[in-house]
C-alpha cells in the first residue's frame, strides 16, 4: 500500500533535504508537486486542497525556514499533517461493554465483510481471550451462511447453527438469545450486502441495528475501489451511526488515496486493515506509523510487534544459543525463512523497514520475493540431516541430487551456499566481538573488510 505514493513524496522531499537553505518559492514549488503526487494517489481534492494550505501554511514559517536542516523540517510539517488526516491516534475495537458484546458488520456486497469477520473474530480470541460466536445475516447470497460456517471451523470459532427460511431481524434476535445463554463475550454479526446502496439494503441494515444495539458498527470497504469506497463510507454514515471502517485488499492498492481520505471526509475512524487473505493478516491501523510508511520512514514498531506474536519463542531462544557458540547450520537458515514467510513475505517485511522505499528499484531487481524463499526452503529440505549441519561435505555430485530433488539447477544451489556461507561467518563474529563488542562496534564490525554502511 502506498507504494506509488512514497516513491513520488520521497523524490520530492528529497530534493528539499539537498538543498540547504530553503526559500518560500522553493517550498511553493515542492507543495505543487506534493499536490499532483497526492491526486495521482487518488486522494479526494478537498483533502488534497486542505492538507497543502494546512502544510504550506507551517512549512514557510520562519521557524522552518531559518533552522539548521529547513529540509528535515518541512518533512517533519508532512508527517505531522499526514497523521492528523489519518485520525491523529489509533483507535482499538471497543470491548468496554456488557457482555455479550455485539459486532455488527456492514457494506457492499464483495468488499469483505465475511472473511474480515472472521478475521476479527480470530484476533479477539487469539489476542483478548474472548469468547466469541460469528452469526451470518445473508440470506441473499448464495452460500454465504456456509462460508461463514466454514471459516469458523478453519479459526475454531462458534457460528450460529443455520436455520433455512429465517430473516435477518429473526436471526439476529435467536443469535443475541444463544450468545447469552451460553455465556459469549462477543458475538459478531455478519449483514448482507449488495452491489450498490438502496433502500432495501439500509431498511434491513436499521432493523437490525435496532434490535441488536451493536456496541461496534464496523463498515468493511474495499480499497481497489478508491474513491468509491469514500462515497460509499458517506452513504452509510449517513443511515447508521458507524463506529469504525475496515479497510480490506490494502495489499493490492498501490496507492493508497482511500485511506487518506476516508477519515478527512467521514468522520470516521479507520480501525483495521486487511492485508491479504489469511485468517490472520488483520493489522490494527495506527495513522502514526502509516505517516511513517508513506514517507519511507519505515514502520519498526509493527515489525516488532508482528515478530513478537508470530515468532515461536523456543525456536528464538535455541537460535540465540547456537548463536553465542557461532553455530548457525542450514536448518537454522531454513527456520529463519519460514519465519519471514510467516510475517508476511519480503514485500510485508521490506515495506516495514527504514528507508527501503528509495531502494525499491534496486530490489526489485534483485527479485526478492516469497517464491524465492520457498525455492530455498526446498533447497535445503532436499539435503540430508548430515548436510544440513555439515554444508562444507555438499560437492559437486552431491549439489547435483540436491538440484535435481528440488526441481532447481546447481547454481541456484551454489547462491543458497553462499548465503549460509556469509550469515554463518557473521554470526561467528557475533560471538566473536561479544555482546560488548557488537554495542561498541555497532553493525559496522558485523560487515566484511572493505564493505562500510
Amino acid at each position: 500500500m502506498f507504494e506509488n505514493l512514497t516513491g513520488r513524496l520521497g523524490d520530492v522531499l528529497g530534493k528539499l533535504t539537498k538543498r540547504g537553505a530553503l526559500t518560500e518559492a522553493d517550498v511553493s514549488e515542492a507543495m505543487r508537486e506534493v499536490r499532483v503526487a497526492l491526486l495521482e494517489a487518488d486522494v479526494a481534492l478537498p483533502v488534497v486542497k486542505s492538507f497543502i494550505k494546512k502544510v504550506k501554511a507551517k512549512a514557510i514559517g520562519t521557524d522552518v525556514l531559518r533552522s539548521i536542516n529547513p529540509g528535515q523540517m518541512v518533512i517533519k510539517v508532512v508527517h505531522d499533517q499526514l497523521v492528523e488526516i489519518l485520525g491523529s491516534e489509533s483507535q482499538e475495537l471497543n470491548l468496554i461493554a456488557v457482555p455479550p458484546i455485539v459486532y455488527m458488520m456492514v457494506g457492499l456486497q464483495g468488499s469483505g465483510k465475511t472473511t474480515s469477520s472472521a478475521k476479527i473474530a480470530k484476533l479477539l480470541t487469539a489476542k483478548h481471550g474472548k469468547k466469541v460466536m460469528m452469526a451470518s445475516l445473508d440470506v441473499r447470497r448464495p452460500a454465504a451462511q456456509e462460508q461463514l460456517r466454514v471459516l469458523g471451523e478453519q479459526t475454531e470459532i462458534a457460528t450460529l447453527p443455520i436455520v433455512e427460511g429465517q430473516q435477518p431481524v429473526e436471526i439476529a434476535k435467536r443469535a443475541l438469545q444463544a450468545a447469552e445463554l451460553k455465556g459469549f463475550d462477543v458475538i459478531l454479526l455478519d449483514t448482507a450486502g449488495r452491489l450498490h446502496v438502496d433502500e432495501q439494503l439500509m431498511a434491513e441494515m436499521k432493523a437490525v441495528h435496532e434490535i441488536a444495539s451493536p456496541t461496534e458498527t464496523l463498515l468493511v470497504v474495499d480499497s481497489l475501489t478508491g474513491q468509491d469506497a469514500v462515497n460509499v463510507a458517506e452513504q452509510f454514515k449517513a443511515r447508521v451511526d458507524i463506529t469504525g471502517i475496515v479497510m480490506t485488499r490494502i495489499d493490492g492498492d498501490g496507492r493508497g488515496g482511500a485511506a487518506l481520505s476516508m477519515r478527512e471526509i467521514t468522520g470516521c475512524p479507520i480501525k483495521l486493515l486487511g492485508t491479504g487473505e489469511k485468517l490472520d493478516e488483520l493489522e490494527a491501523f495506527h495513522p502514526d506509523r502509516i505517516a511513517n510508511r508513506i514517507l519511507g520512514m519505515g514502520d519498526i514498531v509493527s515489525l516488532v510487534e508482528k515478530a513478537s506474536e508470530l515468532i515461536e519463542k523456543d525456536d528464538a531462544e535455541k537460535l540465540a544459543l547456537k548463536i553465542q557458540k557461532g553455530i548457525f547450520d542450514l536448518d537454522d537458515l531454513a527456520s529463519q525463512l519460514r519465519q519471514m514467510l510467516k510475517m508476511g513475505g519480503m514485500n510485508s517485511l521490506i515495506g516495514m523497514l527504514p528507508g527501503v522505499g528509495k531502494m525499491k528499484k534496486q530490489l526489485e531487481g534483485a527479485n526478492l520475493d516469497d517464491k524465492m524463499l520457498k525455492r530455498q526452503i526446498a533447497i535445503v529440505e532436499s539435503m540430508t540431516p548430515k548436510e544440513r549441519r555439515n554444508p562444507q561435505i555438499i560437492a559437486a555430485s552431491r549439489k547435483r541430487r540436491i538440484a535435481t530433488g528440488a526441481g532447481m539447477t546447481v547454481q541456484d544451489v551454489n547462491r543458497l551456499l553462499k548465503q549460509h556461507k556469509q550469515m554463518a561467518s557473521m554470526m561467528k563474529k557475533v560471538k566473536k566481538l561479544g555482546k560488548k563488542g557488537v554495542m561498541r562496534g555497532g553493525m559496522q564490525g558485523l560487515l566484511p573488510p572493505g564493505m562500510k554502511l
